[in-house]
């Protein structure tokens, strides 16, 4: 038998058609296929994701990330020979610097300016004050505080894979209907299925509502490059637990109940945050944690995600629920069935 520790990038590989990868969001958040699967005998079921309550039993606790999607994406061109520009904002140093990515990068040096597209023809300007080691830019305004430019020129990062240019509908689907915390780049998608109509249901039914925030990077796109998963190096994301968030999930462990994870990024910072016996610390500061067969969570019963892209780590932490074969097997079930696949696409429930 193979030894788990040593498992190869390949072995999480899966070759998905092209007309599976979502490029829109549901007509109705929330309209979204769910594909069900017993964590020990991999059996599924295809339910809707507006079942979900029917998975939880009252005293359950559902776990929430409520960090919102800045409006990150900056097009601009560059002083002098007018070539543009892409600046991805990743997170704030002061009101008037940030930390950036910069695309084209490799001709980029300390001191270029850059004019900002703004929609009504006026003009806004920042500048490289530094180009850092690890491959990011430090950005710095000439006269509006940087979340101003982004209110004013911003675009949703949407992510790579899908295909086309953000619409301001983007603006709406494409953040949780809970957000509340500024400074992701990317949004946590397990969270999108979710409207105000199934939190009613989850009241109604008893069911409790814990927050937690773990603003998603710029890394969580990032492929890993090492064939031994153990070299992988990953990717630090800011997160706060809270003081309350931590007694409402302690309390529920206490009395035997469930405990709900929506998404990989509440599983990230609640196995962070994790005690020997599931309990967890309320705790703030950097996460890298990299989960992956055989970790097997502390915390979490239960995990709702979207389906992840072949060879990422998102498909090795879901996988910690269950096992890859399990996984992997559900991912063949979800694509004959044809579910939609990544940020826009069906969702899978781990039970």
């Amino acid at each position: 038998m193979r030894n788990y520790t040593t498992m190869q990038l390949n072995q999480f590989n899966y070759h998905l058609p092209e007309e599976l990868i979502a490029q829109n969001p549901p007509e109705k958040r929330g309209g979204s296929k769910m594909l069900v699967m017993d964590r020990l005998t991999g059996v599924c079921e295809i339910r809707s994701f507006t079942d979900i309550a029917e998975y939880l039993e009252e005293g359950d606790c559902v776990v929430i990330n409520n960090t919102k999607v800045l409006n990150a994406r900056i097009y601009g061109r560059k002083n002098g020979d007018g070539a543009k520009v892409e600046i991805l904002f990743l997170r704030e140093i002061d009101g008037m610097r940030w930390i950036s990515f910069l695309r084209p990068g490799k001709r980029m040096h300390e001191g270029t300016r850059i004019r900002i597209s703004v929609p009504d023809g006026s003009e806004l300007w920042v500048r490289i004050a530094a180009r850092n080691p690890d491959g990011t830019f430090t950005i710095e305004s000439e006269g509006v505080a940087i979340m101003e430019i982004q209110r004013i020129a911003g675009h949703i990062p949407l992510p790579p894979y899908i295909k086309r240019e953000d619409v301001l509908a983007d603006r709406n689907r494409y953040q949780t209907v809970f957000a509340k915390e500024e400074g992701a780049v990317a949004a946590p998608t397990a969270g999108l299925h979710f409207s105000e109509e199934i939190f009613a249901k989850f009241a109604e039914k008893g069911i409790s509502v814990a927050e937690l925030t773990l603003h998603v990077g710029p890394g969580t796109f990032l492929p890993v490059s090492c064939e031994n998963i153990e070299e992988h190096k990953m990717h630090s994301e800011y997160f706060l637990l809270p003081e309350t968030a931590a007694e409402n999930i302690n309390r529920t462990k206490k009395e035997g109940r469930k405990i709900l994870a929506v998404g990989t990024t509440v599983v990230r910072v609640l196995e962070t945050c994790a005690n020997a016996d599931g309990t967890v610390r309320a705790e703030h500061g950097e996460t890298s944690i990299f989960l992956y067969p055989p970790y097997k969570p502390k915390v979490a019963d239960i995990l709702l995600t979207n389906f992840h892209l072949p060879k990422s780590t998102l498909l090795m932490l879901v996988s910690t629920f269950s096992s890859r074969e399990n996984v992997l097997k559900a991912y063949e079930t979800a694509k004959v069935n044809g579910f939609k696949f990544f940020s826009y696409g069906d969702c899978m429930l781990l039970r």
